[in-house]
């Protein structure tokens, strides 16, 4: 399996106001997990705390597998080497005495599947040998000494990939196209750039950005290509919610906070009522906005970020990603999205 998480959640049998908050979470966590283990007291059998959850994963479309826990008081009932018969897709364990934890660990080693669905970041849009230019702007929100989460997995894809990845900032990428021996199959550049890499970037090459990438990697471009073209048709006072993945400290110029609601007004020559959420704090009620505009989700699995976007499509409410909306006041969606959507 590699490194994983382990999310240890609160009871869901717990009553009154503590309960039902501890009940909320544990549903909060069920959205971004890959896998649940369903722990059963042995001795006392499936309860209806048990049966909820095992419904909750079933509606969710959630893996997972039911685990009967002291299998060494059972055995010290109803005699040892016997057991109560379980379902297929369930073990007897004892943590105690360690049994059948090994066998565990191999169910759930069998039972992960990939999340991405086998999609990559860039690597089936290039091919060993090709070069890829990443613009990587250093602004005041950049961090020191380290590139951010998403230019980091979009250059260890490319090198995956047996292609050259190729790093430059703004002001120098007339020289190195003029540096390169051929043309590059694709330039990736940070979407708060798009405006002066448009310009600097012949036509006949493809360009894109990481936000758009991710887009296509963790959620759903066609998606986010539909609602930002929603962005016409928003009246003066629509309520706008900003939505980022992580939690970082926020600079004063910040992109989610700042700059994008700044662009939007100017854009379109409207005052719009801007809500913020981050990190785990993604609102259930959607009913009160007319547009979200999610960051890349660099920090979020696919299954969590997929499932934002459910909220969204069940609410009526379009979503759609900071880069596709940037490249649509641009004027250059359809370019920047035509590498992703495989048109020339």
């Amino acid at each position: 399996l590699g490194p994983v998480m382990i999310v240890d959640t609160p009871g869901m049998d717990d009553e009154g106001e503590l309960g039902l908050l501890r009940i909320e979470k544990c549903k909060e966590v069920m959205a971004k997990v890959d896998i649940a283990i369903l722990v059963v007291d042995g001795t006392l059998g499936m309860s209806d705390g048990d049966r909820m959850l095992k419904k909750m994963f079933e509606e969710r479309n959630l893996p997972y597998i039911t685990v009967y826990n002291k299998l060494d008081l059972v055995q010290q009932r109803i005699g040892k080497g016997r057991t109560r018969e379980v379902p297929q897709d369930s073990i007897w364990v004892s943590a105690s005495d360690k049994i059948n934890i090994t066998d565990l660990k191999d169910m759930v080693a069998h039972l992960v599947v990939d999340p991405s669905n086998g999609r990559k970041i860039i690597a089936d849009l290039i091919s060993e040998g090709d070069i890829v230019v990443l613009v990587t702007p250093i602004d005041e929100a950049a961090p020191k000494g380290r590139l951010i989460l998403p230019q980091q997995q979009t250059l260890r894809d490319i090198l995956d990939t047996g292609a050259i990845g190729v790093v430059t900032q703004v002001p120098q990428i007339p020289e190195v196209l003029a540096s390169l021996a051929k043309t590059p199959a694709l330039v990736v550049t940070d979407s708060q750039a798009f405006k002066e890499v448009n310009e600097l970037v012949p036509e006949d090459i493809l360009l894109t950005s990481f936000s758009m990438l991710f887009a296509r990697y963790k959620g759903d471009l066609g998606e986010a290509i539909l609602s930002a073209n929603y962005l016409d048709k928003l009246e003066d006072g629509a309520k706008i919610l900003i939505s980022e993945g992580c939690t970082h400290h926020r600079q004063c110029n910040d992109i989610g906070t700042v700059k994008l609601p700044k662009m939007i007004e100017k854009t379109t020559g409207k005052n719009f009522h801007f809500e913020w959420s981050s990190g785990d704090s993604f609102p259930d009620d959607l009913s009160t906005f007319d547009l979200v505009v999610h960051c890349g989700g660099c920090m979020l699995n696919p299954r969590e970020m997929m499932h934002r976007i459910r909220i969204c499509q069940n609410a009526g409410v379009p979503i759609t990603n900071y880069g596709v909306i940037m490249a649509k006041m641009q004027g250059i969606l359809p370019r920047v999205s035509a590498p992703l959507l495989g048109k020339k």
